[in-house]
């Protein structure tokens, strides 16, 4: 008996272990941002389409259709086409599956395609369902020939724009540094300028000091020599003047 309990208890706790595990391994999980984009309701059948909220061009959608049956339902052609638009103006078929000659009474039919999104696709995507069957309603048989299903779905990113405009901005901050630069530049020049003419001022007024000085110079020279001329005139006649005999 206790031998039981005990393996009772044991299998408890690994059990308790597996799901704590469980649990965190899907709390872990990242999910990917889906979004229901179209929950439509047609005499038989109900349309549901789930996909991914956003994307960027070379990136994938993934998209989850589901068919679910209210009553006897017999598809003889579903089809699910998934478009998307070249620079955001043409449009670009990037899926198309389809099935055929299926029975769905009172259950569901869930598809999973995945959709590859080129370069230079942006702005939302657009899903297209047509469906041909019959569905048995108040004891009737009645046919519903190519039912078309139109929806907007994912929003894909213009990286092309948000490159330009990166490439813009980037533009604007190289050109708003060379105008610094330029302003700083021409503010030199201009210093530069003025001190040239400052100092083209000065080397004039120094070759007028200059020829002032060399004028007095040769002035001073000239008379010097004045000088001693006459110094010498007056010593020479001093000596050579007669003595008086008394």
């Amino acid at each position: 008996m206790k031998t039981l309990e005990k393996l009772s208890l044991m299998l408890g706790i690994i059990g308790l272990s597996l799901a704590l595990v469980s649990a965190v391994q899907v709390h872990g999980a990242p999910e990917e941002d889906m979004t229901t984009f179209l929950d439509s309701q047609i005499p038989g059948i109900r349309i549901q389409v789930n996909a991914t909220t956003h994307t960027q061009p070379t990136k994938t959608v993934t998209v989850t259709l589901n068919l679910i049956s209210q009553t006897n339902v017999h598809v003889e052609h579903f089809n699910l086409q998934v478009f998307g638009f070249l620079n955001g103006t043409v449009k670009l078929s990037l899926a198309n599956f389809t099935d055929n000659d299926f029975a769905l009474n009172n259950a569901s039919k869930p598809y999973n395609v995945l959709v590859n999104v080129p370069d230079y696709v942006w702005g939302v995507l657009y899903g297209e369902v047509k469906l041909t069957y019959s569905a048995s309603l108040g004891g009737i048989e009645l046919v519903f020939p190519n039912i078309v299903t139109g929806f907007t779905m994912t929003q894909v990113e213009n990286t092309f724009l948000k490159n330009l405009e990166t490439q813009l901005k980037n533009l604007n901050a190289s050109y708003s540094q060379l105008t610094e630069k330029y302003t700083n530049l021409t503010n030199n020049f201009e210093q530069l300028n003025q001190t040239y003419w400052e100092l083209q001022e000065n080397y004039t007024t120094m070759n007028g000091n200059l020829g002032e000085l060399d004028n007095t110079r040769r002035l001073t020279t000239v008379l010097a020599i004045t000088t001693v001329l006459f110094v010498a005139t007056t010593i020479y006649l001093v000596i050579r003047k007669p003595k008086q005999i008394w």
